[in-house]
């Protein structure tokens, strides 16, 4: 038997024992704090060229660098990555910066398989439901691929590759020599603009964003190992590196419990940390649940309403577990500053606050 830990933001625990898990529930394992970015206003219009020149890029935080998707328990990327975002009443603008010895890309057509080149990666969840979320993708030339998640693919998915996102804007600058192995180059930048117009299709958040508004988002890189010799040539059998902004334990992007917290301000300077409060608290103690009715799920075959058939111990209080037509829900009761709402999760993650 294994004693797996939940532990809430808030400090407080439950205990689930197990003799038996999904390999893809290892992420229960780690618990993380999700990392937190607070995305301030754009003051003059953004020219989408890749540079970041602008004038108000210069008022954007980075992020911290990016670390290896599994957490700090795995080497420290070679190459340094980082972010940045802004916002107006049009756009959601990301950036990111990737240091890179050897630019290269060889996919042109747009909605392939990107991260077969080395890439940079945009999700987003706007209502933090882990359901009809967004996935892009982009290479260094300026290749992109945008789909839609109706939920996550442990949880059925499907991806919908169809989609796209109207009005979308992008752009790339080497700082170096593209598709050049006989050089040294030093990075690539890439410019992001994602219209409100697009990302509100299917969020229950508002587009744009009111003041205060947190989404949750996350940024990946893939990185290859290559042979210079000759042109640019991936080393045969050999994985890819995944490094991202907020890691989710496990090589899979498709947690959005996991990504990081976004948070939009009208401000025209990051002047406050962001930090998980009582929603994410919930959240994190009902995923918990999820990920044990899951273990208990691959044992037996079926779900349970009783807390101790599934492994809680120490029940979170005034947990409602109950069974449906197609699963269960859990629900629990937390403070909001002086109101007292209720989290809820079903068995296909979805999570939702009353």
């Amino acid at each position: 038997m294994r004693n797996v830990l939940l532990a809430s933001l808030t400090g407080t625990v439950a205990f689930v024992s197990c003799s038996a898990e999904p390999r893809d529930d290892w992420a229960l394992m780690k618990p993380m704090v999700p990392r937190g970015y607070l995305a301030v206003r754009a003051t003059e219009p953004i020219v989408v060229d890749g540079k970041l020149d602008d004038a108000s890029w210069a008022r954007a935080p980075w992020t911290e660098d990016f670390v290896d998707i599994e957490g700090a328990a795995k080497p420290v990327p070679k190459h340094r990555t980082r972010a940045k975002m802004l916002w107006d009443d049009t756009y959601f603008y990301i950036a990111a910066e990737l240091t890179e010895p050897h630019v290269w890309g060889t996919i042109k057509e747009r909605d392939a398989v990107i991260f077969q080149d080395p890439d940079f990666e945009v999700f987003i969840d706007p209502d933090g439901d882990s359901h009809q979320y967004y996935e892009f993708e982009m290479n260094a030339l300026n290749t992109v691929w945008d789909l839609r998640l109706v939920k996550a693919y442990k949880d059925g998915g499907p991806a919908l590759n169809e989609w796209n996102i109207a009005g979308l804007k992008t752009g790339v600058h080497v700082d170096g020599t593209l598709n050049d192995p006989s050089d040294t180059d030093r990075s690539w930048t890439v410019e992001i603009a994602m219209p409100w117009a697009a990302l509100k299709e299917f969020s229950r958040q508002a587009c744009p964003p009111k003041d205060g508004d947190r989404w949750r988002v996350d940024f990946s890189r893939v990185e290859w190992k290559i042979e210079t010799a000759g042109g640019y040539k991936k080393v045969p059998k050999t994985p890819e590196d995944n490094w991202v902004w907020s890691p989710t334990g496990i090589v899979d992007m498709h947690r959005p419990e996991r990504w990081g917290l976004v948070e939009f301000t009208k401000a025209t300077s990051a002047d406050h940390a962001v930090t998980p409060g009582p929603v994410e608290a919930a959240r994190d103690l009902l995923q918990g649940i999820y990920y044990a009715e899951r273990m208990y799920h691959a044992k037996t075959k079926q779900y349970s309403a009783d807390p101790a058939k599934i492994g809680l111990q120490d029940p979170p209080a005034g947990l409602e577990l109950v069974s449906t037509k197609d699963g269960w829900t859990a629900s629990i009761p937390f403070k909001d500053g002086t109101v007292t709402r209720r989290a809820k999760i079903r068995q296909d993650a979805l999570f939702t606050v009353e």
